[in-house]
């Protein structure tokens, strides 16, 4: 069967789901466990199509059109859509399942209303990755930010207002500058359709100013490093299961562009675009995972680790354009890899610790983690998908985080050897920050798991939690078994990844595996086994736990219960470790980077804060209405906007 049919089926499920949510207004219950069911399903559509469509050899291209009053529409579904389609449709699966049970916590206060923005949300990002019209592209652009938008402010809160309004002007930012890299390339074409914008012949001087429109406007919605303000702002006040797509999925679209308009469409003709990537992944990576060390909000906390990865599949991207420039086409084949494998793997163990941190606050209504603790006890299933989360966005091996980030070394450790001066210092430095990145995560992760998951319980809630329903466990679940199939099964899957970025260079594809190995084009640099690596830790695991039954039963008929020591004075609560102690030294170490940190995000503090408080000032953000039809608007103006321009 075409992938395209299943991906009809798929949007199909999703609006029926839609339309459900909106006529269950009267019987919200019903409405949203239907309306989860209906959306899962959906996703399961995607997946299968995604994957029917990456497995075929070579990886299959699918394209249709479809005349309409207002232009024709053009689907064009190739290698790097259907691993998008992939990427977008696993999380709505998880999050819809999340849903049946997390959305009880919304009824009587729009669970409907979520439910069905939701699944247009889900519409509008499929619609836009097999979208082959800039024009169709940009409506579906508008589309998710309308939807993102309200989600956003869902709860009628200030708080959420204030965060909402912030992402819709940053967000709307980054539109205008990529409507302008799309105009430059109409120009020289004479088509919006972007099959032809490869072929747009641009000089140095516009092509550099297409590329760094796009970087800066599609950098925007990744949420890259100075670009970011908008994330940590709108990311915790959204429901969990929106917020998941938001920080797992919608700042995937940002990588996307990145990769249409810097490598396909202008082909990284000049060397620097990719040292300019490279560094601003880098910068991103470890200040992202910096600013995730200070935080005690466990939402806002993961919006920073959101920062921090996608700063690692630009450094992957990067790699692949400056080996794309420099006519080393093994090396940008390698960075690439990395880069989308990253670009998926992230989405699993990502979405995993976005459902399961929406778990925790579900049952501990705070976002607060000095006010969690022996969490594991109480939520079992949701700790040890949890853990496994941690581990993988972690970088530990052999789960899926871990092999993603080998080959991004593996790449750089290739261009460090080619020789050149620019080589051999943005190589090393690459790997610096990279490696850096990693420590800084492990330690991140500690302190989040030590400090919900382990000790006593810090307060009331946290002694009375509960595991959370059978619809998230599952979720969390599907996705933790992913995070260990993506690992172990790395020799088995890279194959088809390399054949994704192949199929996007125009490239003949990269060798990586052999039987249960991986190697980076070449077995005398490096060779990896994660099922090896796999069993091994399995059989270190036996011998603590044989010890444990033989000796556990007498060891534990001595065990008393009472305070913990505490040097001789009496035990208080306020002893424990929170989650400012354990970060402390590092925050003081560094604490010139923090000390600045609000000046970092430079278009937040000179463009939107004040142009957030105007608007604040006009209209009290109670005319919601009147942003509702600005968005209409602009979509109007780009649906018929080939009858007002005559285009084709």
């Amino acid at each position: 069967m075409n992938p395209l049919v299943l991906l009809t089926f798929s949007i199909g499920l999703y609006l029926f789901a839609c339309v459900i949510s909106l006529l269950g207004s009267s019987n919200e219950d019903r409405a949203i466990r239907l309306s989860g069911v209906l959306t899962a399903l959906g996703g399961l559509f995607g997946v299968i199509a995604a994957v029917m469509a990456i497995s075929a050899d070579p990886v299959a291209k699918s394209v249709a059109s479809f005349s309409l009053p207002t232009g024709d529409f053009i689907v064009a579904m190739d290698g790097l859509a259907a691993l998008m389609v992939l990427v977008i449709s696993v999380v709505v699966l998880a999050s819809a399942l999340f849903s049946i049970n997390y959305l009880e916590e919304y009824l009587g206060k729009g669970a409907w209303y979520i439910s069905a923005l939701f699944n247009v949300f889900a519409i509008a990002m499929v619609a836009l990755v097999v979208s082959g019209s800039a024009l169709y592209f940009m409506l579906f652009m508008e589309l998710i930010s309308l939807a993102s938008f309200l989600i956003v402010i869902s709860d009628g809160s200030q708080k959420s207002k204030q965060a909402g309004m912030q992402y819709f002007l940053m967000d709307h930012l980054g539109s205008v500058l990529i409507i302008a890299a799309f105009y430059i390339l109409y120009q020289h074409t004479g088509s919006v359709e972007m099959a032809t914008f490869s072929d747009a012949g641009l000089s140095a001087g516009q092509a550099t100013l297409t590329f760094l429109l796009a970087l800066v406007g599609f950098g925007i919605k990744a949420s890259g490093i100075l670009l970011h303000g908008w994330l940590p702002k709108a990311y915790p006040v959204a429901p969990s299961h929106c917020s998941t797509l938001i920080s797992c999925v919608m700042v995937k679209i940002g990588i996307y562009g990145i990769i249409k308009v810097g490598i396909v469409f202008l082909g990284a003709s000049q060397l620097w675009w990719g040292y300019l990537v490279l560094i601003f992944g880098a910068l991103s990576s470890v200040f992202g995972v910096m600013y995730a060390l200070a935080e005690h909000d466990i939402k806002r906390l993961l919006a920073y680790h959101t920062v921090e990865n996608i700063g690692i599949i630009l450094i992957g991207v990067g790699v692949c354009m400056v080996g794309l420039a420099s006519q080393h086409q093994t090396l940008a084949l390698l960075g690439l890899l990395g880069a989308l494998y990253h670009l998926l793997n992230h989405a699993v163990f990502k979405g995993l610790l976005c459902l399961g941190s929406g778990s925790i606050v579900f049952r501990m209504h705070s976002k607060d983690m000095d006010l969690m603790g022996g969490l594991a006890k109480k939520m079992p299933y949701t700790a040890l998908a949890f853990l496994i989360g941690t581990m993988a966005i972690s970088a530990l091996p052999p789960l899926n985080g871990f092999v993603s980030e080998w080959f991004i070394y593996q790449s750089l450790f290739s261009m460090s050897k080619i020789g050149s001066t620019g080589f051999l210092i943005a190589g090393p430095f690459a790997v610096i920050m990279l490696a850096l990145t990693g420590a800084l995560a492990c330690m991140c992760f500690v302190k989040v798991y030590g400090i919900c998951f382990s000790g006593a319980p810090k307060s009331a809630r946290a002694e009375l939690a509960t595991e959370v329903g059978v619809g998230m466990v599952v979720a969390t679940s599907m996705l933790a078994v992913l995070c260990i199939v993506l690992g172990v099964g790395s020799p088995w899957i890279s194959p088809y990844i390399s054949s994704v970025a192949s199929s996007v260079l125009g490239a003949a594809s990269l060798h990586v595996s052999n039987g249960a190995t991986l190697y980076p084009a070449n077995t005398s640099q490096a060779i990896l086994s994660t099922p090896v690596i796999a069993v091994a830790l399995l059989l270190l695991l036996v011998i603590p736990a044989v010890i444990l039954f033989v000796f556990g039963k007498h060891r534990r008929s001595r065990r008393h219960a009472g305070d913990p020591w505490a040097c001789g004075y009496q035990y208080e609560q306020r002893m424990t470790v929170n989650a400012g102690a354990i970060t402390q030294p590092l925050r003081h170490f560094f604490s010139l980077v923090y000390r600045n940190r609000p000046q970092l995000s430079l278009i937040e503090r000179f463009v939107l804060i004040p142009l957030g408080n105007r608007t604040r000032d006009g209209v009290h953000y109670n005319t919601m209405r009147v942003y509702l039809l600005c968005g209409v608007m602009v979509l109007f103006v780009l649906l018929f906007f080939p009858f007002i321009s005559g285009v084709n």
